[in-house]
């Protein structure tokens, strides 16, 4: 079991959001927040990962480390790619220049290590983000709209790289306005079920 949420309640400002979520996690399993617009996917999201002000209520228990990454990627555009992923603070890896500039390369942006973030397209900037995928060890990964900008090879290859996770015995949850990508193997939670 990487992650346990018990009785959960997410409140944002004075409103409450999501009231009485259940579920579990466990190693080898994919699992995508599902809902209309507005209703908390990302607030939950945000919340499992520590990183929002948010009331909460109930119980989330982590098994292990995990990677959050937001759905604004987090990075300085004065920045360069190979610096983002090395010392903005949002990027909580520790990684040599070299493995990041082969994390760089594996996800399509050899040759655009050293320019900065700002001049790179939304695409581009989407897979700065992704690279942290390869240079984390965290078992389990919390991903807001992580098919957000990319092109068809990029989508492709982020599917590739959950499966390549959770076959290793990770674990991801996700929210996409996409279509479910992982077929059989993938867990939905509807959030509306929780809605207040």
């Amino acid at each position: 079991m990487l992650l346990e949420v018990s009785q959960v309640a997410v409140e944002r400002g004075d409103r409450r959001l999501l009231s009485g979520i259940d579920f579990r996690v466990s190693a080898g399993e994919v699992w995508q927040l599902l809902g209309p617009n507005g209703v908390g996917k990302t607030s939950l999201l945000r919340g499992l990962a520590g990183v929002a002000r948010l009331g909460l209520s109930g119980e989330i228990r982590h098994a292990g480390s995990f990677l959050y990454l937001g759905h604004s990627s987090s990075l300085k555009h004065s920045l360069s790619a190979v610096d983002n992923l090395r010392w903005h603070p949002a990027c909580d890896v520790i990684a040599s220049p070299s493995q990041i500039c082969d994390a760089l390369a594996r996800v399509s942006l050899a040759g655009y290590e050293h320019r900065p973030v700002g001049s790179l397209s939304a695409g581009q900037k989407r897979r700065v983000a992704l690279a942290r995928l390869l240079l984390s060890d965290a078992a389990l990964w919390l991903l807001d709209e992580p098919f957000t900008a990319l092109d068809t090879a990029g989508c492709e290859w982020l599917e590739s790289r959950v499966h390549e996770h959770v076959g290793g015995g990770g674990a991801v949850i996700f929210t996409s306005h996409q279509a479910s990508r992982f077929g059989a193997s993938q867990h939905n939670l509807d959030l509306g079920r929780y809605a207040v």
